[in-house]
């Protein structure tokens, strides 16, 4: 038998260039090619289990596409628990095996100095990909079945779909697991705050419920209040995670900004922590709590822009005057809303698609400053040890 061929990749680390399964297997981490694999192998796996099992359910019926009982229904349910296991899979084996070859300067994933991921921040994310993976097929077969009216699916062609669903949606979640960096972390939560509002209002019973406030799809017993109040706690967990990993990249060289940063972790925190309490605390139920916390994420978010300057001075000029827009627009929102010219749901839509617009543009920048900060031996990062002087930076390393 011969011996691998070996050469030396990008990082001078010696890589086997090899594409033996069994070698992939023992080392699935080892190289970005070899996490590859490994998503193709799960693929394949959920492929086969998920077209096998179908069959056997299907066998005997006619399927419609959507609808209770139907195959858009199976493969909701069966895409959220091949996403759930997929994504906790990437992350355990990334935890332990990846090789540090793989990691690099340019792609330091969610390996920053002073943010971790634990294991309830693993829940949420993947209970996130479990919700936009159910959520997603099942709307997907909605459209479907409007464009194949009284069509029926029979049970091979049933099973084929579904695995073929079932694949993919592991291939795709296993790699978002074992490749996610803050910015992709912000790109899941906007999906997943996109899909859950959807279905929360597509689901409501009460086709007025915009005349009201975006809360009004929380106040009920029903389905779509659960799928409300759910998406607005899972997503306030997800943005306390993303405020610890934007801020833990953003160089400090001086005690002024290394508070600067800690207070601006703080608000971002902040404002997931309230995000969360808006969906624990239904406005039918806690009015004052639920006001209080809501009002509180907005009077939170204009104090970190307008503040950003002095909190984070490296900032760049220009994001920072973009979020003066964005505070000034939900201002002049506010007035809208005062003297009755808009609604409230209007006003509170516009000012979360902005205030989520910010937090994902504020990872992007501090991500460019992380960048930055590793082409720059000159940037240095602030020692916290209790020898430390004022003025004695260290240097930032990898």
């Amino acid at each position: 038998m011969t011996a691998p061929r070996r050469s030396h990749n990008r990082t001078g680390c010696l890589v086997a260039e090899s594409s033996s399964i069994t070698r992939v297997l023992r080392h699935p981490a080892a190289s970005a090619e070899s996490l590859e694999s490994i998503a193709l192998l799960l693929g394949a796996a959920f492929f086969v289990l998920g077209g096998t099992v179908s069959f056997v359910l299907f066998w005997g019926r006619e399927l419609a596409i959507s609808g209770p009982g139907s195959l858009g229904e199976y493969v909701g349910i069966g895409g959220a628990i091949a996403a759930l296991i997929a994504f906790v899979l990437g992350r355990v084996l990334i935890a332990r095996h990846r090789h540090p070859a793989v990691l690099n300067d340019r792609s330091p994933g969610l390996d920053v100095p002073g943010a971790h991921l634990h294991w309830f921040d693993v829940a949420a994310i993947a209970v996130a990909h479990a919700v936009i993976a159910l959520l997603g097929w099942v709307g997907l077969a909605a459209v479907l079945e409007q464009s194949f009216v009284g069509a029926v699916v029979y049970p091979l062609a049933g099973a084929m779909l579904a695995g073929v669903a079932l694949a993919v949606t592991a291939y795709v979640t296993f790699l978002s697991s074992v490749h996610l960096t803050p910015m992709l972390l912000s790109l899941v939560l906007a999906a997943f705050l996109v899909v859950g509002a959807l279905a929360a209002m597509l689901s409501s019973t009460d086709p007025q419920w915009w005349k009201m406030n975006l809360s009004a799809l929380g106040m009920s017993d029903e389905a779509s209040a659960l799928a409300f109040n759910l998406t607005l706690i899972i997503a306030g967990a997800m943005v306390t995670i993303i405020a610890r990993y934007a801020t833990a990249s953003l160089p400090t060289t001086t005690r002024e900004e290394l508070r600067g940063r800690n207070l601006l972790r703080v608000g971002l925190m902040l404002i997931g922590i309230f995000l969360a309490c808006v969906g624990i605390f239904p406005v039918d139920e806690f009015f004052a709590v639920h006001n209080t916390v809501a009002t509180g994420m907005a009077v939170i978010f204009a104090v970190i822009v307008i503040g950003l300057r002095w909190l984070v001075p490296a900032m760049p000029r220009v994001f920072v005057l973009l979020g003066y827009v964005f505070v000034g627009v939900i201002a002049l929102l506010g007035t809208f809303f005062a003297i009755g010219y808009y609604n409230l749901t209007a006003v509170e839509l516009v000012a979360g698609v902005l205030i989520f617009s910010w937090i994902i543009l504020f990872l992007r920048n501090a991500g460019t400053m992380r960048t930055a900060s590793f082409a720059s031996p000159g940037v240095a990062e602030m020692r916290t040890g209790p020898d430390a002087a004022a003025s004695d930076p260290v240097p930032v390393s990898s």
